[in-house]
């Protein structure tokens, strides 16, 4: 298959006939399959799309993640579930299936791309064999019984005009208005199988909540961070992760909304260019008029975050928060970036606290495509997996070129439970795989040091003076000044000895 746009039509050919089928695609593949999505969703088959939602290409290819594919195939029809991490990802795919067998109808599960689908961490898998039981055998042979056979033919695909097309249309909604109620079922099972609880949306946050951010996708565990600390702290404030995307339940939304709440905030991982509002803020609103809540909660913004997975860290949540409770919120904003254009930015506080639990050790590798470090920082981090009761995360960040290009690794690894689904920013260790970045990237290398933590340089230097002349005069005032504890290794020059040129992954670790 030469495009994801011909990829799907098998998918549309095997639901026809019976089998169930699954893809997996993301950006601008998943906008290739619209018009099969569209069909599927109009002949009820039962397909599942699971989706690294990431960018789609506008001013410049991106291959990052962001929600701008998800906005664009929510008015095919299909049932649209969100998930927030790597576990869920797992017990939201297994909903997904069966949600699409219940309902006889196409389903798209995404997660978010890059943060979540190039994320490694600790999860709990779930055997096959628990999940046998729970198979629906009677609804899948429902389904095949439906499927094209010269034993019970019957017409598809056929064409319509005006005198029958709305009302064929409009009588799908009785088909519709179930699709909650079969969401829910498969929510319920799940529960049964993990023991983990899902709802269409789930509210965490003080009871009495008057400010509350609603928000989809990973950046509900920043947010989640942020509104615990402050809850602590007395602030009546809560957050809400929207689970079930399509169809929207504006009555489940507002059941999860304290009827405190006077003040929302909705957070979109998505632009639409030119619109009076991104499309989540807009089911919200809606959601509001309908339960007759607009009266009470007199204020409803929005914000854009994590544009082709801009990092979107708790300093940003912090900072949605204060805006949020102001006397007069800035609407339509930004975070992660300093908007000197429009300036519609947010400021970050650099005194907002870290909200990283206290024992976790957090490791930062900068390396060059092709050179190993990213690999290497894989294995290394599924050992400790493997091997240790640590909670662990190790995410990577790295562009589209096949080799030569900057990359970075972030580990985590610790007691407690790691939810920091962003960049690390005070590391404890400090690895540098290029010895031309010391003047390329200069004090961008130290600025997320933590003060006295360790830095490993890969440098020919082999001496003071040398070490002292390698590094640039700013950057070894930044190492002073944070009390960095500078190591030095000829990494090259092993790689070379060991027969393995330009591969210095192994030296670095070793090191490490």
């Amino acid at each position: 298959m030469n495009s994801e746009g011909l990829l799907q039509a098998p998918c549309t050919e095997l639901s026809d006939t019976g089998l169930l089928a699954s893809t997996y695609t993301a950006s601008q593949g998943l906008l290739l399959m619209i018009p099969n999505m569209y069909k599927m969703a109009g002949e009820h088959l039962p397909a599942v799309f699971h989706v690294a939602a990431r960018t789609i290409a506008t001013h410049s290819l991106s291959v990052h993640g962001d929600h701008a594919d998800i906005m664009a195939v929510r008015q095919t029809g299909c049932t649209i579930m969100v998930s927030e991490d790597i576990q869920e990802a797992m017990d939201m795919a297994i909903a997904a299936h069966l949600t699409a067998i219940y309902s006889s109808y196409p389903v798209v599960h995404a997660f978010d791309g890059f943060r979540t689908s190039h994320t490694i961490k600790k999860v709990e898998l779930i055997d096959y064999e628990h999940l046998r039981p729970h198979v629906p055998y009677d609804e899948i042979e429902a389904f095949r019984q439906k499927s094209l056979s010269p034993q019970h033919p019957e017409m598809r695909g056929s064409c319509q005009g005006p005198p029958i097309w709305m009302q064929a249309g409009e009588a799908d909604n009785k088909h519709y208005a179930e699709i909650p109620g079969h969401v829910e079922r498969a929510f319920e099972k799940v529960r049964e199988i993990t023991g983990r609880s899902y709802k269409f949306f789930n509210y965490f946050g003080a009871p009495d909540a008057t400010a509350v951010v609603i928000i989809m996708g990973s950046g509900y565990l920043t947010v989640h961070e942020v509104v615990e600390y402050l809850v602590e702290r007395g602030d009546k404030v809560g957050v809400v992760c929207v689970h079930l995307f399509r169809p929207f339940c504006g009555d489940k939304l507002l059941e999860a909304i304290p009827t405190s709440c006077r003040r929302i905030c909705v957070m979109e991982k998505a632009k639409e260019i030119m619109a009076g509002a991104e499309p989540l803020r807009l089911d919200v609103i809606e959601a509001l008029y309908s339960g007759n809540r607009l009266s009470a909660v007199t204020t409803v913004i929005g914000g854009i975050f994590g544009l082709s997975s801009k990092d979107f860290n708790t300093a940003d949540a912090f900072a949605i928060s204060r805006n949020l409770q102001a006397t007069t919120p800035l609407n339509n904003f930004t975070v992660g970036i300093e908007d000197d254009v429009t300036h519609m930015s947010l400021k970050r506080d650099p005194a907002s606290p870290s909200l990283v639990p206290k024992g976790t050790v957090q490791c930062l590798f900068f390396g060059m495509g092709s050179d190993g470090v990213v690999g290497a920082n894989k294995n290394a981090i599924k050992i400790i997996s493997d091997n240790t009761p640590l909670f662990t995360q190790g995410h990577f960040d790295y562009d589209s070129f096949k080799a030569g290009g900057f990359t970075s690794a972030h580990l985590r690894f610790g007691d407690k439970p790691i939810r920091c689904e962003y960049l690390i920013h005070d590391a404890d260790f400090t690895a540098v795989s290029q010895p031309s970045y010391l003047t390329k990237y200069n004090i961008l290398l130290v600025e997320r040091c933590k003060p006295g933590s360790l830095l490993l340089l890969n440098t020919s230097a082999s001496n003071v003076e040398e070490v002292t002349a390698a590094i640039p005069k700013n950057m070894r005032k930044m190492i002073e000044d944070e009390g960095l504890k500078l190591m030095v290794m000829d990494a090259s020059e092993i790689s070379l000895e060991a027969g393995l040129p330009g591969r210095i992954n192994s030296a670095l670790q070793t090191e490490s």
